[in-house]
């Protein structure tokens, strides 16, 4: 937790350093760029603390290929793969309900090809969220305060985690109910050439409730087992830039960092032929910790519609896999 709060304060004083330096190139004689005229789609990984007028609907699907080179089992020992590729899909569809208000869904779905064994049996359903996005205040140009938002939401286990026998690639769930509390921020910035940069800064802290397996499941255990698995909290930071080039093109990058609890697993194997009783099973997968990069260039046909096009490099920190995540997302506002 102490990481984590360092790099917060890390991040917001990078943010008020930024807001100085560009606020101190207003008044040179480069022309500013108004708001009307610089459309946005992304970024990648910080999500938009802005509220969709009453009545309009977001679409907005992802796709994208984690290529993994390395994972941990609930011991917190590392195996070593050649390559797994994790395909997968996400898409936000959000709801002004009021002008202030957005609810929406966040479906899932995977598929996942290792390199080495089986791969998944077909395309899994992975949890599914819910979520409310409630304005707490809106950006009015030249004004110090930021458009800021609390978002609510909350994780429904409907991907299969347990039971999954001889195809443990058939898991696209963790199997517990996770609540998360987020506060989304966004700035924006006027450089010297006149031209806009966008900000934004995302905290988020989650729960995971416990979750009873059995079987081979996700959480790395074997045929024969049964017990549960106790997911630690998990905080999240995520600061992002996007620099409008043209009216249609921008430039995003993100830095996150994400700081997770240990995962508790208790439990027992069936007794094995000539053993009198269970193999009982205790463990710690130790916490974790990651920071990821994600560039990315967005294109955009209109305000309402674009597509951004990026990848995301997870840099292996303590207990967490490096891997790659090309990314594609369209924006669709009705």
């Amino acid at each position: 937790m102490n990481r984590g709060c360092s790099l917060f304060f890390w991040l917001l004083a990078l943010e008020v350093t930024s807001v100085r330096v560009a606020q101190a190139a207003e008044d040179g004689p480069a022309s500013r760029q108004s708001l009307e005229d610089a459309w946005w789609t992304g970024p990648l990984l910080a999500a938009s603390p802005s509220t969709l007028p009453q009545g309009h609907l977001l679409v907005e699907p992802y796709i994208f290929d984690s290529i993994v080179d390395g994972e941990f089992d609930s011991t917190g020992a590392r195996h070593s793969v050649a390559r797994q590729d994790e395909y997968g899909s996400l898409t936000y569809l959000l709801y002004g309900l009021t002008d202030s208000t957005t609810i929406g869904l966040i479906p899932r779905f995977g598929f996942n090809s290792p390199s080495q064994g089986d791969g998944s049996s077909k395309v899994g359903i992975g949890d599914l969220t819910v979520q409310g996005n409630f304005r707490l205040s809106r950006y009015l140009d030249c004004g110090w305060l930021p458009a800021m938002s609390l978002v609510i939401g909350e994780s429904l286990p409907t991907g299969r985690y347990d039971r999954l026998e001889d195809r443990p690639n058939d898991g696209f769930g963790a199997g517990t109910y996770t609540t998360t509390v987020s506060i989304f921020s966004q700035y924006y910035l006027w450089m010297p050439n006149g031209r806009i940069l966008r900000t934004r800064l995302d905290v988020s802290q989650s729960w995971s409730s416990e979750v009873n397996i059995e079987g081979t499941s996700v959480y790395g255990t074997a045929q024969g087992f049964r017990g549960h698995a106790s997911p630690g909290n998990s905080l999240t930071l995520d600061s992002s830039w996007e620099y409008s080039i043209t009216r249609n093109w921008v430039a995003a990058i993100d830095v996150s960092y994400v700081n997770s609890g240990s995962t508790r697993l208790l439990g027992d194997y069936a007794a094995l032929s000539g053993a009198l009783t269970p193999a009982s099973i205790q463990s710690e997968s130790g916490w974790s910790q990651s920071i990821s990069v994600a560039p990315a260039i967005e294109y955009n046909w209109t305000g309402a519609v674009g597509i951004i096009v990026g990848a995301k490099w997870v840099f292996a920190g303590h207990n967490a896999s490096a891997a790659v995540t090309p990314v594609a997302a369209i924006n669709l506002v009705f």
